[in-house]
């Protein structure tokens, strides 16, 4: 078995406890005590056990850490979702479907009186 050689300064197991200590996002704190405890010699088996994480997650925050410093661990991900539509666009949409009915639109080519994913794409492409 090969001999772990990221190891933590004393200076490093000091900054990533008061990061840990501080931090109030979930994901970060994760990474913060995924990689003191890799660094500190903990068995990967018990790091993973611990933190929920992957072995490659565990290895690729302690490369970023040693690259790129602390502020490498923070969450980087967005959130939300990939609307395609405004919001004013996402308003007018509403009151559309809300003033018209498939039926009154497309007539006997609709599905019914009711929106289906069809019928709400013809309607976007002819409005």
């Amino acid at each position: 078995m090969a001999k772990r050689r990221f190891q933590l300064t004393d200076q490093q197991d000091r900054e990533l406890l008061v990061a840990y200590s501080n931090c109030v996002d979930g994901p970060t704190r994760t990474r913060y005590q995924a990689v003191r405890m890799y660094g500190r010699g903990y068995a990967m088996s018990e790091i993973l056990a611990l933190t929920g994480s992957s072995r490659t997650g565990v290895l690729e925050w302690c490369h970023f850490y040693q690259t790129e410093g602390l502020a490498s661990l923070t969450d980087q991900r967005r959130g939300g979702n990939a609307a395609k539509l405004t919001a004013a666009q996402q308003a007018d949409l509403r009151a559309r479907l809300h003033q018209y009915t498939p039926a009154m639109l497309f007539g006997a080519q609709a599905a019914g009186d009711f929106w289906t994913v069809p019928d709400l794409k013809r309607a976007l492409l002819k409005w």
